[in-house]
Formats: C-alpha cells, sequence, structure tokens
C-alpha cells in the first residue's frame, strides 16, 4: 500500500491503550497509564480519514480527534489534533510519509511557550496491533523524549463512548 491507502490499516474501532508522560521535556519519569477507545473511518474519497477519540485520562477524561488528509502531489500526509480541552484551537499539522510499516511526522510548535519539534511515529503492526507514539524535541531534533503512546488492540468488543 502506498500513497492515500497508507492508513487504511487503522480504519475500525479499537481499544486503546494509553502510556502518557505527566511531565514533559524535564527528564521526569512520572508515565501513568489509562484506557481508551479510538474509530478511524476513511472521508475525503479515501484521501483522508478522521478519527474520533474517548481519552480517560486520570486527570480529566475527554474527547479528541485527528483529522489526517494525503497530499498526492507531494506524497505527504498531514495530520491535526483537535480535542475539548481547548475546543477552539487547532494545532499546527504533523507532516510526513510512510516508509513500509513505519510512518514519521514532524512539525514545529510550541511547548509551555517555548519553541519545539513535535514528532508522530505510526508503527502499523508493533505485535498487538498499531501503535502511535508523540516525543518533542527543544533542541531542533538533535533529541527526541517520549512523552506518549498508544497501543491500539481490537475494540469490535468494546462499546465505544
Amino acid at each position: 500500500m502506498k500513497g492515500e491507502h497508507d492508513f487504511e490499516f487503522l480504519h475500525r474501532d479499537w481499544h486503546v491503550r494509553h502510556r502518557k508522560l505527566k511531565t514533559r521535556l524535564a527528564g521526569a519519569g512520572d508515565w501513568h497509564e489509562f484506557d481508551g477507545t479510538s474509530s478511524t473511518r476513511p472521508v475525503l474519497a479515501g484521501h483522508g480519514n478522521v478519527e474520533d477519540n474517548w481519552i480517560n485520562d486520570p486527570d480529566g477524561a475527554y474527547r479528541a480527534a485527528a483529522l489526517r488528509a494525503f497530499e498526492s502531489n507531494t506524497g505527504l500526509w498531514r495530520i491535526w489534533w483537535l480535542d475539548l480541552r481547548s475546543p477552539s484551537e487547532i494545532g499546527p499539522p504533523v507532516a510526513g510519509r510512510f516508509e513500509g510499516e513505519r510512518g514519521e511526522f514532524i512539525s514545529d510548535d510550541h511547548w509551555n511557550q517555548q519553541p519545539i519539534k513535535v514528532r508522530f511515529v505510526w508503527l502499523k503492526d508493533a505485535g498487538a496491533g498499531p501503535l502511535w507514539q508523540q516525543s518533542f524535541s527543544a533542541d531542533s531534533g538533535k533529541t527526541w523524549e517520549l512523552n506518549w503512546s498508544m497501543q491500539f488492540v481490537d475494540g469490535s468488543t468494546k462499546s465505544s463512548r
């Protein structure tokens, strides 16, 4: 699969196991784990998709969505994130592509008013199912701190909120 078919592996309902670093870019080890659900459906005649998430974070559960769109002329995917904690803000998209079973997507952003780079890595099959990871870099991409991972497992028997 190439290009606009890259995310077809995600088009279904999932149970998600989150592992999230509470304190970011501080060398902390304060991870917490929790569950959620995710449902991804194609849009834009298959050149995009929307992912609807229930994130049962212990610091406060919330709904969130990812919107992905494929640009045929560049071969790049762009991914935007929106959640109900700040529904009037949509961050800058990460952009990138898949090479085989691994996709990497990067953007410039800010964390606590500090300029950073954000990297999403998608692994289409990480054993139990797809895996998404988010990392931040405060040194222009020289080093990366993993701060959130989502392990997707079959959600066909789980209810979605």
